[in-house]
């Protein structure tokens, strides 16, 4: 079925997403607080070796999931996308609790967009309280959402731009530094320290365990590379524009994720990161930035984090709200939700998703960074069960063209090394979800999805099958 359609009304969603913003989408996604902030913790943890072996070992499943995702949404570029795959090669059942899940997981992202920016602005105004600044951007980014697709599109490629630009600036930064071209204070503290980060205690300090235990946050800091999937119901020539887009994103995600993890393992200790995470002065990028005397280095890096969390509240309101809509028009629910607007938007989809930014109004009445890290996890594993049942689709979808007998030469972009992509993708994103185990503080978050999980396929087999037979 093809989503960018709306069987009950004459309006169809706009096409007007081209291949910068396919891209700029993508990496707006997946560059965040999981790299501006996460990264230090994962060192931390982890230490200079376990870190950058955990995010190679996330880039190379997030490259794994990529090349199956890009064969599926290249040849059928819909709007549900995950869901429909998951539909036509796994089964309606899991279809749906696939589109389900992913609208929960970018809808929960939400909330923690919204606090985490009020809080950062709180700390600028401390006057001004922070319930008004999570109103602030939520009214801000659904204005952005709701008026025009292209204004979305065009907003998200600038957002996207800034993060971007910061992120190369650092690692030329930290390249120029770890050459000795600029000093870094305190003076006679550096280089000396450079290559002691991957000595002793500080290569793997709680061995391979310290990696497993940081590969959800890590997987985290990838999601929104899929985003590119959802846009294609909207793109312009998304059988051209999608495989483009999908291999600009992978390399210049893998280049800067790496070369910026490599960068903050060589120059700063992991005893200086991630012993604060909640704070923006732990951050790897300020550090940097206020070693080399430069000025206002805390709030230059605050404004680009507020930049990066309003990127990804817009993006994550966006393929939510377009999975909400894909499910009001296959689903029973309410016909009106599935109404769009003059611009091809739409609207009560946008409206409804955006109240899961609305939780931020009182997550400052409880314990701030539990509950983050609560729904982080739940996000992030809702997240790769989705990344999961690209896999699984994919590997289907292509034994089902073999059976056929088809010819893939039809393929817009063919996966390559079949079926391994998908199966080793499979098998990673499992041990990556299982990982959680093994901190006994975060199970609440894993069992809250199974239980999410087995309500919806309950739900479906209860509400949904019955009336598909009618």
């Amino acid at each position: 079925m093809d989503s960018s359609k709306n069987n009950n009304n004459n309006n169809q969603l706009a096409h007007p997403i081209q291949t910068r913003h396919l891209v700029m989408l993508s990496l707006g996604g997946a560059i965040g607080t999981g790299l501006f902030l996460g990264s230090g913790l994962v060192i931390h943890q982890s230490g200079a070796l376990g870190a950058i072996l955990a995010y190679i070992f996330g880039g190379s499943v997030t490259y794994l999931v990529m090349m199956c995702l890009g064969e599926l949404s290249a040849y059928m570029p819909v709007t549900n996308a995950f869901s429909t795959y998951a539909t036509k090669f796994i089964g309606p059942a899991t279809g749906y609790v696939i589109a389900w899940t992913y609208w929960l997981a970018w809808s929960l992202t939400l909330g923690i967009d919204f606090t985490a920016a009020a809080i950062l602005m709180h700390e600028w105004f401390p006057n001004f309280p922070i319930w008004m600044w999570v109103l602030i951007f939520t009214a801000l980014i659904f204005i952005v959402n709701i008026y025009s697709t292209k204004l979305f599109a065009e907003s998200e490629f600038y957002l996207s731009l800034v993060k971007v630009t910061t992120v190369i600036i650092f690692i030329l930064l930290g390249l120029l530094v770890l050459f000795n071209i600029i000093p870094l204070a305190p003076a006679g503290e550096y280089p000396s320290i450079y290559l002691n980060n991957f000595s002793g205690d500080n290569l793997l300090p709680h061995g391979l365990a310290g990696i497993f235990t940081t590969m959800l946050l890590v997987s985290f800091s990838f999601t929104g590379t899929e985003l590119i999937a959802v846009a294609a119901g909207e793109a312009k020539e998304p059988r051209k524009s999608v495989p483009k887009a999908i291999k600009a994103t992978f390399w210049r995600l893998l280049i800067m994720f790496i070369g910026t993890i490599t960068i903050m393992a060589f120059l700063f200790p992991r005893e200086q990161l991630g012993l604060n995470s909640d704070s923006i002065s732990t951050s790897p990028f300020v550090l940097l930035l206020s070693q080399i005397n430069i000025p206002y280095a805390e709030d230059i890096i605050r404004f680009v984090i507020i930049t990066a969390l309003l990127s990804s509240a817009s993006a994550g309101l966006y393929g939510a709200s377009r999975m909400l809509w894909s499910i009001s028009d296959e689903y029973r629910l309410p016909q009106w939700i599935n109404h769009l607007n003059k611009r091809g938007v739409p609207i009560y989809a946008v409206i409804i998703t955006i109240l899961g930014g609305l939780p931020g109004l009182f997550l400052k009445y409880f314990e701030i960074g539990t509950v983050l890290n609560a729904i982080i996890d739940v996000a992030a594993i809702t997240m790769i069960i989705v990344w999961m049942s690209i896999c699984v689709s994919q590997f289907n979808f292509r034994r089902q063209l073999l059976k056929q007998q088809k010819s893939l030469n039809e393929l817009p972009y063919l996966s390559p090394y079949y079926p391994f992509p998908a199966i080793i993708g499979f098998i990673f994103l499992l041990i990556t979800t299982l990982s959680i185990l093994l901190d006994s503080s975060r199970i609440w978050g894993f069992v809250f999805c199974i239980l999410f999980i087995v309500a919806c396929y309950i739900f479906y087999y209860i509400k949904e099958a019955p009336a598909a037979k009618k």
